[in-house]
């Protein structure tokens, strides 16, 4: 077998292309969805592994699916994140449901109490604390 290694786990052109070449399209669409999920622009971290793995298959491929919304999909990685009690990246989605309007600020409540019953009182406790935080950032802007 003659392939490169690169061949072999689909580099050969890569999803970033070369230091003075634009962007795959793939990555250029994981790119976009990324910031419509986020709601702000997030840069091309071109060379990172896992930022690469991230933008060309979870955000260009996996956030684009039909059969979701946005909405449907930021509900279960709010129950998903709050279950596994990540609240850095809690307060990372709360922002963006709020920025997106996705969720209001009665619906982010109404998770937390909901998700208490599922997820257990720590973890919707932390799920709360980022709630009433992002809340409060937004009243101060």
């Amino acid at each position: 077998m003659n392939a490169s290694r690169s061949d072999s786990v689909g580099g050969g052109g890569g999803a970033t292309g070369g230091p003075d070449q634009q962007p795959s399209e793939q990555r250029q669409r994981g790119l976009k969805k990324m910031s419509e999920v986020y709601g702000f622009d997030l840069p091309n971290f071109s060379g990172d592994p896992f930022f690469e793995v991230t933008a060309d298959h979870l955000f260009a491929d996996i956030w684009n699916r039909p059969g979701l919304s946005m909405r449907d999909r930021r509900l279960l990685l709010l129950g998903a994140i709050t279950a596994q009690g990540h609240a850095d990246i809690l307060e990372i989605q709360v922002g963006a449901a709020l920025r997106n309007g996705e969720l209001d600020a009665d619906q982010l409540r109404e998770i937390t109490v909901f998700l208490a019953h599922y997820v257990g009182w720590p973890s919707a406790t932390k799920l709360d604390g980022a709630v009433r935080k992002t809340l409060a950032k937004d009243k101060k802007q």
